[in-house]
């Protein structure tokens, strides 16, 4: 019946879509259930599209300072409207792929809110699909053929991937007007002259130096001591150092205590101690972090254990209940595309009974696109201490590379932390121009348990940033070259 399916997955972003090809591919008959548009968060209001902004603002730094590179430019300009256009434009392109993806392989798409009917006790699970709860938007691109109404669905399995949203504070409720989530941030209408972001995670941290870079006025309020909270603290100053450098204003240790509403903005009250200061500013970008989306799909109606708003699963997104999966935000932290993915294929591998290795979360790297850039993976230094281990750690600054130099970017460093007993990779931290494309080295070196010998034995190109790795490395163990 076309009402039945042997996977049916609710969500169609990242880790979705992903699960519902990999499913198709192994020879599931396959459904995915999206209430908005396909792609999710990450396509359409997150990954992609920030990358856009942040492209269009690096372009603008480097016109700017064209004479640093012996480039005569006129004194360069932006037009915001189209800076967003554009912007929106890869978004659009990208999620018209996916529906293609989906018409490949023949995977039928329900526009609709999911909601889970009946699970457990050996049976199919039912899932009921009503109305979407916003419209089904595919802006320039047709729905796919296959698209089924709303009703109610069987299915052996059923895997959650509804993502996550902008967590809310009480009191400092987006109006999309004065008071921002990453949404509006997205879209601005018009450039404002200042603003104050309130949290300085990657989401916060991006958006800070999106708008810094094009002109604005840039206050983060953070209320731990070390701005990038889940870096490695050295790494955290030396972004830190470089964000100040560029004239972006950071109140660390601080607590934004209330939010008023004023005629031309909003005053944000802000308190470090015993002092109490207060901001003003155009707007304020609300980037405290994000909640699992688990309300209306009834999960513990069916028997599914929730925690804090996130669904408890193991290390191949089972969850308590038969036949009922989660991946992606809603299955918990780290919440990161590439981790929503690796677990829709891990996942739905292990339902076919594949030998799936199970999620190493340990194990994923997470990168910030702001400038300059950060990427990790792994322990830090205190983390990799407070476990126990004796470490032996490695720094090499971008000074001290010719690549880096040669670029205009000397400001940065990579840092290397290894077991000092086994030699084992326990993490990698890096701060510096393209470093989001460098750390995918470690991460694979950490995956095939590659030691420090393995690491010094390898022959890194010359001249490229990859060298800091190498150089890292060595200096870890007292044998660095070039500092």
């Amino acid at each position: 019946m076309a009402d039945t399916y042997d996977i049916l997955i609710i969500g169609g972003g990242p880790g979705g879509y992903v699960a519902a090809i990999r499913a198709a591919q192994l020879g599931f008959k396959t459904a995915v259930v999206e209430r908005e548009h396909l792609g999710g968060i990450c396509l359409n209001w997150g990954c992609i599209p920030t990358k856009a902004l942040l492209r269009s603002a690096e372009v603008f730094h480097y016109a700017e300072h064209g004479e640093n590179y012996g480039l005569k430019i006129a004194k360069p300009d932006f037009d915001i409207g189209a800076v967003v256009k554009r912007s929106r434009g890869v978004s659009a392109q990208l999620n018209g792929g996916v529906a293609g993806l989906m018409k490949k392989n023949k995977i039928d798409v329900i526009w609709g809110q999911a909601k889970l009917t009946k699970a457990g006790k050996g049976g199919p699970v039912e899932v009921e699909v009503g109305e979407p709860t916003k419209p089904a938007v595919q802006p320039q691109n047709p729905v796919p053929k296959g698209v089924l109404g709303h009703g109610t669905y069987k299915a052996k399995h059923v895997i959650v991937a509804t993502g996550a949203r902008p967590r809310v504070l009480p009191g400092i409720e987006a109006d999309g007007e004065r008071i921002w989530t990453y949404f509006e941030a997205m879209k601005p209408q018009a450039m404002p002259k200042s603003l104050i972001v309130m949290g300085s995670g990657a989401i916060g941290i991006e958006f800070a130096s999106f708008y810094r870079t094009m002109g604005a006025e840039v206050t983060v309020v953070e209320l731990l001591p070390q701005i990038l909270p889940v870096e490695d603290a050295e790494i955290a100053a030396v972004a830190r150092k470089q964000f100040e450098k560029q004239g972006m204003k950071i109140l660390s240790d601080a607590k934004v205590a209330k939010v008023a509403k004023t005629g031309e903005g909003v005053e944000v009250t802000v308190e470090q101690g015993e002092k109490s200061q207060v901001l003003k500013a155009e707007k304020l970008i609300s980037a405290v972090g994000v909640q699992g989306n688990t309300e209306g799909l009834n999960l513990e109606g069916v028997g599914v254990a929730v925690e804090r708003g996130l669904v408890k699963v193991d290390a191949y997104g089972r969850t308590n209940v038969e036949g009922v999966y989660a991946i992606g935000d809603v299955a918990g932290a780290p919440m990161l595309a590439h981790k929503a993915e690796h677990e829709g294929t891990i996942c739905v591998e292990k339902i076919k009974g594949l030998d799936a290795h199970p999620m190493k979360r340990e194990q994923i790297p997470g990168c910030t696109y702001c400038q300059p850039q950060i990427a990790s993976v792994g322990l830090t230094e205190a983390k990799a201490k407070e476990a126990g281990r004796e470490v032996k750690v490695g720094r090499f600054r971008f000074l001290a590379n010719g690549k880096a130099i040669a670029l205009g970017e000397p400001d940065g460093m990579v840092k290397t932390v290894f077991d000092a007993k086994t030699g084992e990779l326990l993490g990698a931290h890096m701060v510096g121009a393209e470093v989001t494309e460098l750390i995918q080295g470690f991460v694979i070196a950490m995956g095939l348990e590659t030691t420090e010998e393995d690491l010094m034995h390898t022959v890194f190109p010359h001249p490229t940033l990859s060298e800091m790795m190498h150089e890292s490395v060595l200096d870890a163990y007292g044998k660095v070259i070039h500092m």
